[in-house]
């Protein structure tokens, strides 16, 4: 049987392709955990199909929230008081809080999330539910039977978050026809194209490939992320980033300045800095196994592994609302579009590239970050922010900072400079929750795709907004009704 034990040791050593293939087998109900040993296996190969390297985190966090949000509210009935996000299904006498009772009701009310997030996997879904032995056709809405408790939990939260903002039906817009699921309904437009920087404080659109000969323009993802709705608090307006002030043209001194930090840092990036921000440019790899790990070490049941990781998603998805809503406000110019403005085909010190290592001569419009760069504005950093959330909610629900969290980094085993970094074995090591932000954050100034200011800046908020969230989550486990 593939548990999410094995998942979890290999993907941690590297085959991250197995991701994409694995098919769980089946489980105990009545001794395993449906939500981490079937569920996450499977959707985790779906997600990556939309999201190859886990990086865009807009849509990786609505899919993750969502599906988490569905094993919480499924199995609040089960809970001595919890009362679902979406739905309040009353209270199970307690001798039917059996795993297999709440695996089930999981299973069900994942089936449902998932066909509204990926309908075309529906076969898959189908197949998830037969091989525990479960009917996918089983449409039950009877509140006394673990099937009827997920079907409903999983369709009124669909029903909510179908037509939260997202643009998850692509039907905002008042659009009837040709509907494209997550599409921009704002009307963004940026200030520079990706052929001219005309402004060059603003954020430039950059020209990507895969190296297959094929190109492609980058489009401001999900725009529309600044008006969904949050969970844990009403208004995004609330959440202010300072001001980014060195990354405005005409305040030159400072403009150049921070540029010259990105290339230093660039020049500079250990075998272990490379690896680290690798490990962080996949939100799944990163966060989401980082709290199975929290979950598993700290001896978390069946119902509070489930509530802890709905925590974790739900406040990185709440913060990630505000930060697209200042992104958008701000719309900052990213560091490989200011260093080719101030420098142009001068050349610079910096990383030249796989297996390049430090070169002097690297013209400055032809530098490029470690990391690809992601396709928003610069300011303030979305991964430093999510980070920042994931850590203060686990310390606020564990009430300690210890993590004791190592991740295997074998030698070789980089996807940027594959065979090449790391030189020699290692392992990455967060001792707390705040060396796993920091590191977090700052690997994205290290690999030279945010400007350090926009470290602080996306932590500040992710850090209010978990407070929010905690607070949510609390009411929510005490059994109040917040909606």
């Amino acid at each position: 049987m593939m548990t999410m034990r094995k998942v979890f040791n290999k993907i941690l050593l590297g085959a991250a392709a197995v991701v994409t293939s694995i098919q769980a087998s089946a489980i105990d109900l009545d001794t395993g955990n449906a939500a981490t040993e079937v569920v996450i296996p499977n959707a985790v190969g779906a997600i990556f199909e939309v999201s190859p390297t886990g990086g865009d985190a807009t849509l990786v966090l609505r899919f993750t929230t969502m599906i988490t949000n569905a094993w919480f509210d499924a199995s609040a009935p089960y809970h001595p008081t919890a009362v679902g996000v979406y739905s309040n299904l009353g209270r199970r006498p307690a001798e039917e809080a059996t795993p297999r009772n709440i695996n089930t009701a999981v299973m069900y009310a994942s089936f449902r999330v998932l066909n509204s997030l990926f309908p075309a996997r529906s076969g898959e879904w189908r197949a998830l539910l037969v091989n525990e032995g479960l009917d996918p056709d089983d449409a039950s809405t009877d509140l006394s039977t673990p099937a009827g408790i997920g079907n409903v939990a999983g369709w009124e939260l669909v029903a909510a978050r179908e037509n939260d903002g997202m643009n998850q039906l692509g039907n905002e817009g008042d659009k009837i026809y040709h509907q494209t699921p997550y599409a921009d309904y704002t009307d963004f437009e940026p200030a520079n194209t990706a052929y001219e920087l005309t402004d060059p404080s603003k954020w430039q659109p950059r020209i990507v490939s895969d190296r297959t000969g094929i190109f492609r323009v980058q489009q401001f993802v999900t725009p529309q992320l600044r008006n969904v709705t949050p969970y844990s608090y009403r208004n995004p307006r609330r959440f202010r980033a300072p001001y980014p002030s060195a990354s405005q043209v005409e305040n030159y001194g400072a403009y150049v300045a921070q540029a010259n930090a990105v290339l230093d840092a660039s020049a500079n990036m250990t075998d272990e800095q490379k690896m680290i921000a690798e490990l962080f440019d996949n939100k799944i790899f990163s966060l989401g196994f980082s709290a199975l790990f929290a979950a598993q070490s700290k001896g978390l049941g069946l119902i509070e592994t489930m509530q802890y990781d709905f925590l974790t998603n739900m406040a990185a998805f709440d913060t990630s609302i505000a930060i697209w809503k200042e992104k958008e406000r701000f719309n900052a110019v990213r560091p490989f579009s200011a260093i080719a403005h101030i420098y142009g085909d001068s050349p610079v010190t910096a990383w030249g590239g796989p297996g390049e290592g430090t070169v002097t001569d690297i013209p400055a419009d032809q530098w490029d970050s470690y990391l690809g760069v992601a396709d928003h504005p610069e300011y303030p950093s979305a991964t430093a922010s999510f980070c920042a959330a994931h850590a203060e909610t686990s310390r606020l629900y564990f009430g300690s900072d210890e993590l004791g969290y190592r991740v295997p980094a074998p030698a070789g085993s980089s996807r940027v400079e594959p065979g090449i970094t790391p030189a020699t074995d290692m392992t990455l090591y967060f001792p707390t929750w705040t060396d796993l932000e920091q590191r977090c954050g700052d690997s994205r100034f290290w690999a030279g795709v945010h400007f350090y200011p926009s470290i602080p800046a996306g932590q500040d908020i992710g850090h209010k907004i978990a407070r929010k969230a905690f607070r949510f989550f609390k009411r929510k486990v005490a059994g109040k009704r917040t909606r």
